[in-house]
Order: structure tokens, then sequence, then C-alpha cells
């Protein structure tokens, strides 16, 4: 019988024990990364209503995650992105997409919503992670 190692990761934010989640779980050869958004140390919503501020805190966010299990985003595999006005938002959606990935271009769905957790939340991320997959940049299929 094969045993499939499973390892946490929190921030130690108030809502992991509020709402019973965690911010990333590795079950084998994956990692799947709760929503992120742009909250403090505190587990304050950082930049109301700025899109372009908050999706540069979500990716830092996300970064803690993936430096504790020690993979780049280069192994992300899958992004699925909840935005407040997505077509307001598109434009610095791609911009920042970019901006953080580079040459690499995980699956990606993304949904326009109403409305968010916070008041001002405008945008929260979720990441499928392959542990099996080069960090470094990798070859473009055909």
């Amino acid at each position: 019988m094969t045993t499939t190692t499973v390892d946490v990761f929190n921030h130690n934010v108030p809502a992991e024990s509020d709402f019973g989640y965690s911010q990333a779980i590795r079950s084998g050869d994956l990692i799947y990364i709760s929503g992120q958004l742009s909250f403090g140390e505190a587990g304050e919503l950082l930049h109301p209503d700025d899109f372009a501020a908050q999706l540069r805190q979500t990716h830092a966010n996300t970064d803690k995650i993936l430096d504790h299990y020690g993979v780049t985003r280069n192994q992300v595999v899958s992004q699925v992105l909840y935005l407040v006005n997505l077509r307001e938002n598109a434009a610095a959606m791609a911009e920042g997409n970019l901006a953080y990935f580079g040459a690499h271009r995980p699956a990606a769905t993304a949904f326009g919503v109403t409305d968010l957790t916070f008041p001002g939340q405008v945008v929260e991320i979720s990441f499928v992670v392959d542990t099996k997959l080069p960090s470094g940049p990798g070859q473009r299929g055909r």
C-alpha cells in the first residue's frame, strides 16, 4: 500500500481558523493553493479597491507558499481568478499575470464576480502546482 504525504501551510491569519481552511495543502506531487488575496500579516485587506496593488500583494502572498514548499512559479499548472469588474480590470489582470509568470503559461480561468469576501476586495486567485515539473523555465509545447 502506498501512503501519500500531506503537508499543510497557513499564513496564521484569523480567517484560517474562522472559516476552517488552510492556505495550501500538498498531497503527493500536487499542491493546491486556496484563493489568495491582498491581505497583510494580521489578515487585514490591503489596498481596498486598487486592483493592480491587490494583484501584486496576492502574488507576494502566493510566493510565500511557493517558497515554503520549495517550488517556483514555473511549476504552477493552473490558476482560477475571481475578479470584481472583470472587463474593467482585464488589462491590469493580463499585465500583472505576464509580469508574475514571465514566459511560463499555466492554464487559467477567470470569473467575473459581483463581490468577494472583504469590502474593497477585487481579486482572489487559487493555484495548482505540480512539483514534478522543472522549476526553471521549460520548453514550450508545440
